[in-house]
């Protein structure tokens, strides 16, 4: 690898499957003996803990990546109810925005790792406040984006819209990949192929419906060679 690589890692909705594909990226960094970092600046539906709160994604994001850094770093804006990461603010009383997290999201992006993944949460217009979205930290960091689009019923829709949303915000699709979450999809290949067919950039991994889907088995099918 000539050079460092960051990307912000969305999804086409909630619960799609983008902390664990964004695992998969880590754990295959790991195994080729590159470095790498992640960053989950702000997420809800976190427990507490003797150390405050924490969420299970960023805790996954911490044990995939290689570089060692405290849970306050990774996961900045760590909040308890599980609802929109804005309500939950408001309702703990937090003022939360793009440029904090974007600032938060820069030290992490500075450090030198190989691979350097930035997590959003839920889908690419999820707002933060009562202006501002995840879309504003994107833009503001101008990262290419790795789309992670959940393979089941109204996926060809979803992907559509999420990718021409982040065109539009002037950002570069970096590429997209596909996971199956729904095992009983009608007419999965079908849907791929369209998706393939209608999405110009790279498919960089298709994710089959897995019992076990740890950070090892996801990394078998991300195509890394692509980034």
């Amino acid at each position: 690898m000539n050079a460092p690589i960051k990307f912000f890692v969305s999804g086409t909705d909630t619960d799609v499957g983008k902390t664990r594909i964004a695992c998969g990226i880590l754990e295959y960094a790991r195994q080729h003996g590159l470095s790498s970092a992640a960053v989950k600046p702000m997420a809800a539906g976190c427990e507490l803990t003797p150390d405050g709160f924490k969420n299970e994604d960023a805790l996954e994001l911490i044990d995939a990546m290689t570089i060692s850094l405290p849970y306050s770093q990774v996961n900045p804006f760590a909040l308890e109810p599980a609802i929109a990461p804005h309500i939950a603010a408001e309702q703990v009383g937090l003022e939360v925005s793009a440029p904090q997290l974007t600032q938060h999201c820069e030290k992490i992006i500075n450090l030198e790792s190989d691979i350097t993944l930035v997590e959003g949460a839920g889908g690419w217009r999820v707002p933060i406040n009562r202006t501002e979205t995840f879309a504003d930290v994107a833009k503001m960091l101008n990262l290419p984006v790795i789309l992670v689009v959940s393979m089941r019923l109204g996926c060809i829709n979803h992907a559509m819209l999420s990718l021409e949303a982040i065109r539009n915000d002037g950002l570069k699709v970096f590429g997209w990949v596909a996971n199956r979450v729904d095992a009983q999809m009608s007419c999965f290949e079908e849907n791929l192929e369209t998706l393939k067919r209608q999405i110009p950039e790279p498919c960089i991994g298709v994710v089959p419906h897995l019992t076990d889907p740890n950070k090892v088995e996801i990394a078998k099918y991300i195509n890394i060679e692509e980034l």
